[in-house]
This record gives structure tokens, sequence and C-alpha cells, in this order.
């Protein structure tokens, strides 16, 4: 039965993806705001899609330490499915991701449409450059910025380098970074057919102040809080079978 619920659900995620993308390119006269609000019906069909199809639900802890006013989210990545979650969790969003995203049919296009801040991660300083000055304007302009500052999903267990792009941004800013953990990797793992049923924990940290603060420091607070939070709710399971930690 795991099987075909997850068949199912890949089939009814491909259609939608189809769907909502094609409706997107008809939606693009529209202002970002209203255009938005459409297109994130995706992430709420699916999520609604992998509770009732899956067993998947989630269960949010923190959900006080949003802020009232546009931050920047730093989450751990691990699933696809964080990348709906936050489209529900949290106010309306860019994230920052890389541009070979942007080139796949269909579910690109409909990325495009929601003005990310499409990176090449080779780029070095210049990506940095980008972020911050796309990060800003986004920022300003009432919207909220999502970074994986891994930069890659990894599986349960695993952790790697915290990379600066994020928090240079939040110093050269001043917006608040909120930090997320969450253990979706042990339901819908990276490149995983198999949907395993259950409960994702996501833990909502307290905001990271960033005014006067040095991006290192604010990347080693982002790093304590989401790492510690890993700790506490990462099956043990998945604590006694991780890979050694990645340094790309």
């Amino acid at each position: 039965m795991a099987y075909l619920r997850s068949a199912l659900f890949s089939i009814g995620m491909m259609g939608s993806t189809v769907l909502f993308s094609t409706l997107g390119l008809l939606l693009v006269i529209l202002p970002l705001g209203p255009r938005y609000r459409i297109l994130r019906r995706y992430a709420l069909f699916n999520l609604w899609m992998l509770e009732h199809v899956c067993g998947i639900r989630y269960q949010v802890e923190g959900v006080e330490n949003i802020p009232p006013g546009p931050a920047i989210v730093f989450s751990k990545h691990q699933s696809t499915w964080e990348t709906l979650a936050m489209q529900e969790i949290f106010p309306q969003q860019v994230w920052v991701l890389k541009k070979e995203l942007l080139w796949l049919p269909f579910f690109g296009w409909g990325l495009a449409l929601l003005k990310p801040i499409a990176i090449d991660r080779g780029a070095g300083r210049k990506a940095v450059t980008q972020i911050i000055e796309q990060g800003r304007a986004r920022l300003k302009a009432g919207l909220w910025v999502v970074i994986f500052p891994e930069g890659t999903r990894l599986p349960p267990g695993a952790r790697s380098r915290y990379r600066m792009g994020g928090a240079v941004l939040a110093a050269d800013s001043g917006y608040p970074v909120v930090p997320v953990a969450h253990n979706a990797g042990e339901f819908w793992p990276k490149r995983g057919f198999l949907k395993r049923p259950g409960t994702v924990r996501v833990v909502i940290g307290p905001p990271i102040q960033t005014t006067g603060r040095t991006a290192d420091a604010i990347n080693r607070e982002a790093e304590q809080c989401i790492e510690s939070a890993m700790e506490r709710i990462t099956h043990p399971h998945f604590k006694s079978h991780a890979p050694e930690r990645v340094i790309p």
C-alpha cells in the first residue's frame, strides 16, 4: 500500500505541477502578490495530498517565534517537503536557489514567476553579491527570504558546512534570521519515491538579531540553534546510521 500511495501522490504532484505552471504563465500580467497567492495553492494542494494519501502530517513548535515583519529564514534541507511547507507556515516569500532549477520544464517556469533569487553556486563572491542585492530588495518590498544554508539536501542525521551568503545578507540588511529545523527527510527522503507515513516535526527558533553583528557570528548562532534542535527531533535510527559529516 505504501508504494501505491506514493505512486498516487507522484501522479497528483506531476499533474498539479503542469496545471499550476501553465496557469502561472496565464497570470503573468498580474502583480506578484496576487500571482503568489494563487500559485501558493500548488503547495497547499500537495501538502493536502501528502496528508490524505501518504499519511504525512506535520506539527510546528515555536510559531510564537515568527516575527511580524519580513525576515530571513534559515532552514534545514532534507527533502522536497520543506519547499512546500514553508509556504504554509510563513508569509509571502522568495527562495535562494540554484539557477538550474529554472530550466526545468513546467516546475522551473512556475518558480521563475515567483521572483526567486536564482544564483550560480559556483560563482563565488558574485553569487553572494547577488544574494545581498536582490535579497535586500525583496525584504524592503515586504517579502520573506528563505535560504537553505547547507546548500543542498542531506539525509537525516547528516550535516554540512553552513555557507555564508544568507548570513552576509542578514548582517548587511539588519533583518532578523529565523532558524528552522525539521526531520522531513525521515518521511520523504532525498530522491526517494517511497513516502513513509508519520508526523514531521518542525521547530522554529527565536529570531536571531543581526544589527551590528558579523556574518560569522550570525551564522554560528543559526547553526547552533538549528543543529541542537535537530539533535532533539531526529529519530535515533537515523542518528546511528548517519553518514560522516559532509563538507562540500
